[in-house]
């Protein structure tokens, strides 16, 4: 898949970020970035998800942390939540 053209976010995931930890704000612009580059790279294990949230996607932050997002056309993005694991439910 090509590199990511536009990126949006709701306000929950503005709102989510806000109340994350402070080391692990410092890491997600970084991920967002190599993610936008490259949204499959391997580092990110970018995967859609099953059941109830099938119409989204998530990559992770580290082993702790994720974001939820959907793909859109023309290679675009919404990102939904951050968050733990907590986010799946």
């Amino acid at each position: 898949m090509p590199k990511i053209t536009r990126a949006h976010s709701t306000p929950y995931f503005e709102e989510r970020f806000r109340k994350l930890p402070k080391e692990i704000q410092k890491i997600v612009p970084r991920k967002i970035f190599l993610f936008e580059v490259n949204p499959f790279h391997p580092g990110l294990d970018t995967h859609k998800l099953k059941g109830p949230l099938a119409m989204f996607w998530s990559f992770a932050i580290n082993k702790q942390y994720r974001v939820l997002f959907r793909f859109l056309k023309n290679n675009e993005v919404v990102y939904y939540d951050i968050g733990t694991h907590d986010i799946y439910k």
